[in-house]
């Protein structure tokens, strides 16, 4: 079996890792944290997990962090530990959208990694003075998009850009969710549509990017221009619940994207058809291990995570095919191709080839400039809108 955890050399240490959000009642922290263990590669040992003291050091104190590194601030850890000796290496910032600009220019100027939840921040503007930090200082950045880490989708991308599927002439791309189909109070739904913390997009910011993410990851196509139709189909919701975009690529290619919040029945139905003039693959969040790969003229083919035949672009598969792995196996992927990256930076050798494919600070503002350009499209009565 190809891309095996076990193929990699272990490395010295682990990597001391800190938090920015993720405290109680958060949802997407733990999963940070999870997928940070699973390969035994980072030591979570800082974190200012809430704005609010008491919840910041309730929330430490549940990870096991010591007292004298639980912050109320992340400005303060930030210059805190860039004093340590034993100071945090690398940072996880899993806030609402609206602190991931001010949280890694801290972290940034403070000389330390970052690893940030996706969209990357609220604006392209944030977006390029982010992008001119990290090229000054040359620190490392990921941005989470964890569908790419999944072993079928970087299978996919290997197919894609080999040339199985020939010239690409249409890509169809869809993620629909059902559970805001209603007005919803919470803590996860409150903040999602709240133009002040998630930004210009809704449904378009927390799962379109991960369409056009994935699409991008995939292909290799760049967007020309969009034609865009965004929908708030809950009263009174202020921001966009369900996206509906047509796509023309500098190739010549077509494409679809829809993402909506409020298709119910749906759970977290992510998926992508491409079609080329050789042949077409699909595949689904939801059965994360299985693609159909269908040539032309040829017999269509059901290919399996850790299958035979599959090529080595696959990556890591932690358990025998037929076991399922996906969304927290994703995001451990993604953590382990970083901490690869960082431990090859401080040991002073070249990181695995798979370390590349970490989105970075270039699909972070390409996301940013897809969102401006689909809300000006639909702004303007669903125009056509160069990209």
């Amino acid at each position: 079996m190809v891309g095996t955890t076990s193929d990699y050399p272990a490395p010295p240490r682990r990597i001391r890792l800190g938090m920015v959000g993720g405290g109680q009642g958060a949802f997407i922290g733990a999963v940070h944290r999870l997928a940070a263990r699973m390969d035994n590669r980072y030591d979570l040992v800082a974190g200012a997990l809430s704005s609010k003291p008491d919840i910041a050091r309730a929330s430490a104190a549940e990870c096991y962090i010591a007292p004298d590194r639980a912050y109320d601030d992340f400005r303060e850890m930030a210059m805190r530990e860039a004093d340590r000796e034993d100071g945090i290496e690398a940072c996880a910032i899993v806030t609402p959208n609206n602190l991931h600009f001010p949280a890694a220019m801290a972290m940034l100027d403070a000389g330390i990694h970052v690893i940030c939840d996706k969209p990357l921040c609220m604006s392209v503007v944030e977006g390029e003075e982010l992008a001119t930090k990290i090229k000054q200082t040359g620190l490392l950045f990921a941005l989470t998009h964890n569908y790419t880490a999944y072993p079928m989708v970087r299978e996919a991308r290997d197919m894609v850009r080999g040339g199985k599927l020939g010239n690409i002439r249409l890509v169809q791309v869809e993620y629909p969710q059902g559970w805001l189909a209603t007005p919803v109070e919470n803590k996860q739904a409150n903040w999602r549509a709240d133009p002040t913390k998630a930004g210009p997009g809704g449904a378009l910011g927390d799962i379109g990017t991960h369409a056009h993410n994935l699409a991008d990851f995939v292909t290799g196509l760049e967007i020309s221009e969009l034609c865009a139709d965004l929908s708030s189909m809950v009263e009174g919701r202020l921001l966009d619940d369900n996206v509906q975009i047509l796509l023309r690529y500098k190739n010549g290619a077509r494409g679809m994207l829809w993402a909506s919040q409020v298709a119910i029945g749906h759970e977290n139905g992510l998926k992508l058809r491409v079609y080329g003039d050789k042949g077409s693959i699909e595949w689904a969040q939801e059965h994360p291990n299985h693609m159909h790969f269908r040539p032309l003229n040829g017999q269509p083919r059901l290919m399996t995570r850790g299958g035979a035949g599959n090529s080595a672009a696959g990556g890591r598969v932690r358990v025998p095919s037929g076991h399922a792995e996906g969304y927290l196996e994703g995001f451990a992927t993604l953590y382990t191709d970083f901490a690869d990256q960082l431990s090859a930076r401080i040991e002073g050798h070249i990181p695995n080839a798979e370390a590349g494919l970490v989105p970075g600070i270039a699909e972070g503002l390409n996301g940013m400039r897809f969102i401006e350009a689909v809300v000006a499209s639909s702004e303007r009565g669903a125009r056509w809108t160069t990209l």
